[in-house]
């Protein structure tokens, strides 16, 4: 009999050492579900499942079930979950640096060059990253950065008066707003689309791709045919969690982001061509600014770094996004 339970008691204890290696991250996502981002991080999940043996699983809540970027960023430090994929303005709440690819008029849309300066800028972004205690699993670029209006807008002069959607707590757009002098309304991301429903606001700014997502393109009647901006994203994991994957099981799992992270960069280009041919068959009209002002988008750019440097990121990391150009 004794030796029965000890048999037990010696199974039970090794089942519990089994279950005490296993590590559940679980990672909130503003993305809709059936989105190619949504498709590429489920099979990561099931790789990483099949690769570590079900040591290491990852559970993806989209479509902000877990509320706005924000709010994930909050979880995650207060160990609600275990991580998020992040869009600037939050990446820029935990290293600021990081926004220098975001600035206002910097690459004249072209994204290849923008893609390449934040793969230069890579390691320099991610010790900022570990320096705020989270793990980098990739960057992934979402995209030139388009204006939308629900009313026509042939140059910047006619966008005073305007109320514009700005993301509430995006220094970026904060301070690109002010240098225009223009009106804005800082609301969460999840309210845009009610909000141009009701004329909360009139116009409002993504990459192609994120209006059709978020359904914005039935709201609006004009885009401007210049990007204002370059967008980029990163899959964080909080070192809260990501300290109790072994290293052999990190190593996994990072080389497994490579490979879907590069998907994802893959489909977001196409669904962005596509995205921009579909806002377009909609009956969204296309607009393109004067010359003289795009011209004069450039000294807007300086105005904005000068006001932006030291306070959103270095004078270092301004330096060196500067030089790669």
């Amino acid at each position: 009999m004794k030796i029965k339970v000890l048999f037990y008691v010696v199974a039970l204890l090794l089942t519990l050492s089994v279950e005490a290696k296993k590590v559940r991250i679980k990672v909130g996502v503003l993305a809709p579900e059936g989105t190619n981002w949504a498709k590429h991080m489920k099979k990561f999940g099931k790789e990483v499942k099949k690769a570590t043996d079900n040591q290491v699983r990852f559970k993806f809540y989209f479509g902000g079930a877990q509320g706005d970027e924000h709010d994930v960023l909050r979880k995650i430090r207060v160990g609600q979950l275990g991580g998020g994929v992040f869009t600037g303005k939050t990446l820029g709440e935990i290293a600021g640096d990081v926004r220098v690819v975001e600035i206002p008029f910097v690459f004249g849309g072209d994204r290849a060059k923008a893609w390449s300066t934040v793969e230069k800028l890579g390691p320099y972004f991610n010790k900022k990253i570990e320096k705020a205690e989270f793990a980098n699993l990739g960057f992934f670029e979402l995209g030139m950065v388009y204006f939308v209006s629900q009313k026509n807008t042939p140059d910047l002069n006619s966008l005073k008066g305007l109320k514009i959607w700005s993301w509430e707590g995006d220094k970026i757009v904060a301070t690109m707003i002010d240098s225009m002098k223009l009106s804005a309304v800082p609301l969460a991301l999840p309210d845009v689309l009610s909000s141009l429903s009701t004329g909360i606001i009139e116009a409002a700014y993504a990459p192609p791709m994120g209006m059709v997502a978020l359904q914005w393109n039935t709201k609006i009647k004009y885009l401007v045919d210049f990007p204002i901006a370059y967008s980029v994203g990163a899959f964080l994991v909080g070192d809260k969690v990501w300290k109790k994957v072994s290293p052999e099981h990190k190593k996994v799992i990072n080389d497994l982001a490579k490979v879907y992270l590069k998907k994802v960069n893959d489909s977001n280009i196409a669904d962005n061509v596509e995205a921009l041919k579909q806002i377009k068959a909609s009956g969204v009209q296309f607009i393109k600014f004067p010359d003289a002002d795009v011209k004069r988008s450039q000294g807007m750019r300086e105005d904005i770094m000068k006001k932006l440097k030291g306070k959103l990121f270095s004078g270092e990391a301004l330096n060196k996004m500067l030089k790669t150009l």
